[in-house]
């Protein structure tokens, strides 16, 4: 399992035991298609359902603007960390926060980098087990006849949990390869029903495309809310060093080359899943669409049924890949700082916490729409739209006014604008749904 690089390694045999068993370090036998089936996983998270809603907030244009700069913008992004992921010569940088360090320093960089990932994950995570929560319910409505009794959205999101704490426990990112490419052909699935389904509705009668908002500050608001919809739908770079750490290096060879074409795999995935949903799903329902396409297209029922049990199916793979990252965290604070001993206790211990943590939160505040937005802005809009690139600038140096150093500042320009903007909807959005909200209802 040794490094296969010409420097020598100066760990003791302690630390190596411990790098072999930490989850992102224990295993590098990826192939490029597993890159190419974590990083849709990844990315086509239920983010994808609230596509056409976000248009609906945006408008023809700009949305459909916002929509492409995104997905041009986060593959130039996405292209950067794996270039960076070796440009050390016989390093890696297996995870976000140690390329940090190398782009900010050691102190300056776990500060930077550390925060943002872990409210993208833990964030991503928690509104993963309310939509998990929500498609059962939504199952459950839909095949029961009356008389049926109503079941409380915290139940169904304590089911969903109940199989994370058992997924949880595998070790690293190769285990759950499994349950990713599931999760990966189910966003491709869910992904397609929406927007077929939505053709077979056909566009409704007195369908508008006009701003919903009866005001112009109101109009304004929901507008930032959609660029935060936006911003998340596109969060996966968040885990795209650890995804790489996975794959084998050696000089000849570099990691990147693999990864890369995963990647390009993953971003053709991502836009045949991604604009006609958006585009087919406004199209049809106009400004009346749900902040889930699926609660709007209510027939024919076997379909919706099965596409609400396809998003249980892929968020449950998508939970896991997020939450690799942090279980790799928890795990190095307990055992290099705390000294705990590495083994199955700690870990049953500590990843049963974390998946108790994100149900708690998640049966607590459930207000998907306005969380996603809020958090999207807040910290996918770094992480994914202009973090790259600052690191990019502090690394590589590029030559000032130059191509590579424009292009760099434009991203770093748009991402900034996408994360002042994008909470006010967010947040705006979150207190208007906490007025009519019972806690625990």
């Amino acid at each position: 399992m040794g490094h296969n690089d010409p420097e020598v390694d100066t760990r003791t045999a302690k630390e190596k035991a411990i790098d072999d068993w930490l989850p992102i370090t224990s295993s590098r036998e990826a192939k490029w298609w597993f890159s190419a089936f974590h990083n849709v996983t990844a990315m086509v998270g239920a983010g994808v359902l609230s596509l056409p809603y976000a248009l609906s907030e945006l408008g023809w244009g700009p949305g459909v603007a916002v929509l492409v700069v995104s997905w041009v913008v986060t593959l130039y992004t996405l292209w950067q960390m794996v270039e960076m992921h070796e440009i050390v010569p016989g390093k890696r940088f297996d995870r976000y926060h140690e390329l940090g360090q190398h782009a900010f320093g050691e102190k300056l960089g776990l500060w930077i980098v550390v925060p943002q990932q872990l409210i993208v994950e833990v964030g991503v995570d928690i509104v993963y087990m309310v939509t998990g929560g929500k498609s059962l319910q939504k199952v459950h409505t839909l095949v029961c006849k009356e008389p049926c009794k109503d079941i409380k959205l915290t139940y169904f999101i304590m089911i969903f949990a109940s199989c994370h704490f058992v997924l949880a426990q595998l070790p690293n990112f190769n285990s759950i390869s499994l349950v990713s490419l599931a999760a990966a052909i189910m966003s491709l699935s869910y992904s397609t029903i929406a927007w077929t389904a939505s053709i077979k509705r056909g566009v409704q009668p007195n369908v508008q495309y006009g701003y919903k908002a009866h005001s112009t500050s109101e109009t304004i608001f929901s507008f930032f809310g959609g660029l935060g919809d936006v911003a998340f739908a596109y969060a996966g770079h968040n885990v795209v060093l650890e995804i790489q750490a996975t794959i084998p290096s050696t000089p000849e060879k570099p990691s990147k080359k693999p990864m890369w074409k995963g990647v390009i795999v993953a971003y053709i995935v991502v836009a045949v899943c991604y604009f006609p949903v958006a585009l087919i799903g406004f199209y049809v329902f106009g400004n009346e669409v749900e902040d889930n396409i699926l609660i709007s297209l209510n027939k024919p029922t076997w379909l919706i049924v099965t596409a609400n049990m396809f998003v249980v199916v892929h968020v449950i793979g998508s939970y896991q890949i997020y939450a690799m990252p942090v279980f790799d965290m928890l795990e190095t604070v307990l055992v290099k700082k705390l000294h705990c001993t590495p083994g199955l206790p700690l870990r049953l211990v500590a990843r049963s916490s974390y998946v108790a943590f994100t149900m708690f939160i998640g049966i607590t505040f459930p207000f998907f729409g306005g969380l996603l937005g809020f958090f999207g802005g807040f910290a996918f809009a770094p992480t994914t739209y202009f973090l790259p690139c600052v690191m990019w600038l502090c690394i590589k140096k590029p030559k000032r006014f130059g191509l590579s150093w424009t292009i760099n500042w434009i991203c770093i320009f748009l991402g900034i604008c996408l994360m002042i903007l994008s909470p006010i909807g967010g947040l705006r959005q979150i207190i208007q749904q906490s007025k009519t909200y019972k806690f625990y209802s």
